[in-house]
């Protein structure tokens, strides 16, 4: 239980140091300061710099891989792709700090190939799953751009920190649904009430 603290700590400060000054402006010694421990004592839990950034990113992957998987077993129309989406953008969201890692930090995701070949694959389904089942060329690039909607989720943070996550949600959606050109079909207006008249009333 001490041992998966500590991590929990390690973890916390590489995140918070990584995303305000960059994975490869980061030093291994410089966390360690940071958590109160020798550098050889954080060698232990994480043997270098690369197992520390795939621990930080690894739980993104696997939710995010989960969320497209679920989606590929859905229809390609507006109701499921909204919910898809909507769900896709709620694991951005928790991993909001992960997601900024990986999108300013992009080249030193080479150093970890297999998740990072993990992610392109990932992202190549969601837009296979968003263009539809017979997808022209303006279907792919649509479905693309949509993708590229919800990383505002991301660099809402800094730009527009003030906005609450409620309207953050519902205008990105929004706006990945109208890239892709998809309209939800209104919902049906309530039957108006006939009134009665009183029998006193009637002629």
């Amino acid at each position: 239980m001490v041992a998966d603290d500590t991590k929990a700590r390690i973890r916390a400060v590489a995140m918070e140091l990584f995303t305000a000054q960059g994975y490869e402006q980061t030093s291994l010694r410089e966390i360690a300061d940071r958590v109160g421990m020798t550098k050889a004592s954080l060698y232990y839990h994480y043997p270098s710099k690369q197992a520390l950034l795939i621990a930080l990113i690894e739980p993104l992957v696997e939710e995010w891989r989960r969320e497209v998987e679920a989606a590929e077993q859905e229809p390609n129309d507006p109701a499921s792709v909204r919910v898809a989406l909507g769900r896709i953008l709620d694991t951005m969201i928790r991993h909001r700090d992960a997601c900024a890692i990986v999108m300013r930090d992009t080249p030193a995701l080479a150093s970890v190939k297999p998740i990072l070949q993990e992610m392109v694959q990932v992202g190549t389904r969601l837009h296979t799953w968003l263009a539809g089942p017979h997808p022209t060329e303006i279907d792919r690039i649509k479905a693309v751009a949509a993708s590229e909607v919800l990383g505002g989720a991301v660099s809402s943070v800094v730009t527009i920190a003030e906005v609450s996550p409620i309207v953050l949600r519902q205008t990105l959606l929004d706006c990945a649904m109208g890239v892709l050109g998809m309209k939800l079909p209104p919902e049906p207006s309530a039957p108006v009430a006939s009134q009665r008249v009183p029998v006193n009333q009637r002629a």
